[in-house]
């Protein structure tokens, strides 16, 4: 029999309130927090390999923040989904970011090729 190693998302605490605040970890191993500001959710997105156990703003990997007009802040549920979204938003960012100057770079590695191929045929 073998352990199912697959990552889940977590949420460690959740303070439900008009400033409903936590933190939790990510499926990708990442740490992250939130809390209500005013009328918004803000998440922030910690490296994936900061060293401290409190990360502070250079940790910050990516920052979403979302309306939470259609949230309701007292109900755990409601907040855990909202924050479930704006971390994989920001999970997908950071993927994004990552990757995009590699594809640029192999867009321009093929589209030069194609170009001698033309140029000498």
């Amino acid at each position: 029999m073998t352990a199912d190693n697959t990552s889940v998302f977590v949420i460690d605490d959740l303070s439900l309130d008009p400033y409903a605040h936590g933190f939790g970890q990510s499926p990708d191993g990442r740490t992250f927090s939130f809390q209500v500001r005013h009328r918004t959710l803000h998440v922030e997105v910690y490296r994936a390999d900061f060293e401290t156990t409190v990360p502070d703003t250079s940790d910050v990997e990516c920052v979403v923040d979302t309306s939470v007009a259609d949230i309701d802040v007292s109900d755990e549920r409601s907040v855990a989904a909202a924050v479930r979204d704006a971390v994989a938003d920001a999970e997908n960012t950071i993927h994004q970011e990552r990757t995009a100057p590699v594809w640029s770079f192999l867009n321009w590695l093929t589209s030069g090729r194609d170009r001698r191929v033309l140029t000498h045929g």
